[in-house]
């Protein structure tokens, strides 16, 4: 059985967490960055910081996991109004999948147009090295096979409608955005492109579970951010995702390496600085529909 997913979560119940934010902060953001295990920093990108701890606020789910300091941080970049998700929520952690993907929910409601969320992955693709990032083409949702979609349960049209298109989730412009970012700061050696697949956790994949995902098409895997990506579709705003590939995959029988959560934070220390400034620029460069 998966967790109770009919209460605390409702249209009413996000527009109430919405305003209560809205009351905080001067001005509406437009761009919602989502920080993955490790990569809290990029937060500090953004000038003229508010920061509210998430158990200040109402409905907020809160952060379990070493690596999300559990904290939303308002700001500008490059004169535009942003709001930075430092640590994410996951189904391992016992949360009800509409309740891990609330707070993009609450980012729509608050005005914001784009969301950006990044995530550390295990590699499955052996062509990727440790330390770089894929730019998220597709993915694949192994937790949707068994019913577990954060859109699970009747549909609200103030949200999207009942049977949105994923074929498109992930904005082709925005990604090409991202590849020409990272071209002009020099960064192309270590940028890759292609699937994320996403799992449950919270123990790392088997060889088995590896290889398997690999036949199917991913190239990348971890445990988060496609059901944030849904919601935000549902929700009608672009996205664009990054993986930050902090280990590869075993996928060899006879390997003595094992997955563990201390490479994931190192390497998100060690990749830092060029993740936060080709996201800072990319964001800059995102074009918004709204003046604030």
């Amino acid at each position: 059985m998966f967790p109770d997913s009919t209460t605390g979560y409702s249209y009413e119940e996000c527009k109430a967490t919405a305003d209560w934010l809205i009351a905080q902060v001067p001005v509406r953001p437009l761009v919602g960055i989502v920080c993955g295990s490790g990569l809290g920093r990029l937060a500090d990108v953004l000038k003229d910081q508010l920061v509210i701890n998430y158990r200040d606020i109402p409905n907020f789910p809160q952060s379990t996991v070493h690596g999300h300091a559990g904290k939303l941080v308002f700001g500008t970049l490059k004169g535009k109004p942003c709001v930075c998700m430092q640590g994410r929520f996951h189904l391992y952690e016992g949360y009800p999948i509409q309740k891990t993907t609330m707070p993009i929910r609450v980012f729509k409601l608050m005005g914001v147009e784009t969301v950006l969320l990044t995530n550390a992955a295990g590699g499955l693709n052996q062509d990727f090295n440790v330390g770089d990032i894929m730019v998220i083409k597709d993915h694949i949702n192994i937790p949707g096979f068994a019913g577990n979609n954060p859109l699970v349960g009747l549909n609200d049209e103030r949200y999207g409608v009942r049977f949105p298109c994923m074929s498109d989730a992930y904005d082709r412009g925005l990604q090409q955005l991202a590849h020409d970012v990272a071209a002009e700061l020099d960064f192309s050696s270590f940028m890759q492109e292609g699937v994320y697949s996403a799992l449950g956790g919270p123990s790392f994949e088997t060889i088995a579970e590896c290889k398997m995902l690999r036949f199917l098409g991913a190239d990348a895997v971890g445990m988060s951010t496609v059901h944030e990506v849904i919601v935000a579709r549902h929700c009608g705003m672009r996205v664009l995702a990054l993986s930050l590939i902090t280990n590869k995959s075993v996928l060899d029988y006879n390997s003595e390496k094992k997955a563990n959560h201390e490479e994931v934070l190192q390497t998100g220390e060690m990749r830092a600085k060029q993740l936060e400034k080709l996201v800072s620029t990319v964001v800059s460069r995102i074009k918004t529909v709204k003046s604030c």
